[in-house]
């Protein structure tokens, strides 16, 4: 066993991206939603792909975009993983796995115990839950009831999102268990600008709940021997 692996979301700045890598950040994610406030400028997204994605996985974000739009990005750009925020289906997901060849997150908001389930029928290969607000994709600050996750039956691997700091990550994977955490405003001193103490903080906290590895006994210092009679 290990600690969750991390994804650093809403990355608009290379060195932002650079300090990630240098966290052992599992993957790094760009918004190429337009309609996003941490919406990646293309150009920098694929300077950001071309220096990195040997180190790193490079996620772009698309929010019920068209397969044509979201298919060149992920070739302009250079995109290991496509992460599907909006309401696209099971088969819209498909498409875009045969089209880009890139791995697939569906990203579901939780608002209901029901939201945990509907989004099995996905069989991408990550799930991403979040928080669900009204009007907003992604990037709330808010944390849901993760209880509602019990109700998970699904083998797919879980990432978990929505509010995550480094003061309350380590009660999120103490519930939750998750394969892997994204954390985008909680670590930022403005929307699409990382705090980089905040993103050293998170790596620390997330590493921290590493299972302690037990120190092998020396030969010769197992238990002690009784004297002879």
């Amino acid at each position: 066993m290990s600690a969750p692996r991390i994804k650093f979301c809403g990355m608009t700045r290379m060195e932002d991206a650079e300090l990630a890598v240098s966290l052992d950040a599992w993957a790094i994610g760009m918004i190429l939603w337009p309609g996003s406030k941490r919406a990646a400028d293309p150009a920098v997204a694929e300077a950001i792909a071309r220096n990195l994605r040997r180190k790193v996985e490079v996620v772009g974000v698309f929010v019920n975009q068209s397969l044509d739009e979201v298919a060149s990005l992920a070739d302009v750009i250079g995109l290991t993983v496509v992460q599907l925020h909006g309401d696209e289906g099971p088969s819209y997901a498909n498409e875009v796995a045969r089209r880009t060849g890139a791995k697939v997150i569906k990203a579901q908001p939780v608002r209901l115990a029901s939201d945990v389930v509907a989004v099995q029928a996905f069989h991408t290969d990550f799930h991403l839950l979040d928080t669900h607000r009204a009007g907003v994709r992604g990037g709330t600050g808010e944390t849901f009831e993760w209880s509602m996750l019990s109700r998970r039956r699904s083998e797919v691997p879980l990432i978990l999102a929505g509010g995550l700091t480094p003061d309350n990550v380590v009660a999120a994977i103490e519930a939750v268990d998750p394969w892997g955490v994204d954390v985008a405003s909680g670590v930022e001193s403005a929307p699409g600008i990382k705090d980089h103490e905040k993103m050293k903080a998170f790596a620390e906290a997330v590493r921290s709940t590493a299972p302690l590895v037990p120190t092998p006994t020396p030969p010769g210092r197992g238990a002690p021997v009784r004297p002879a009679a």
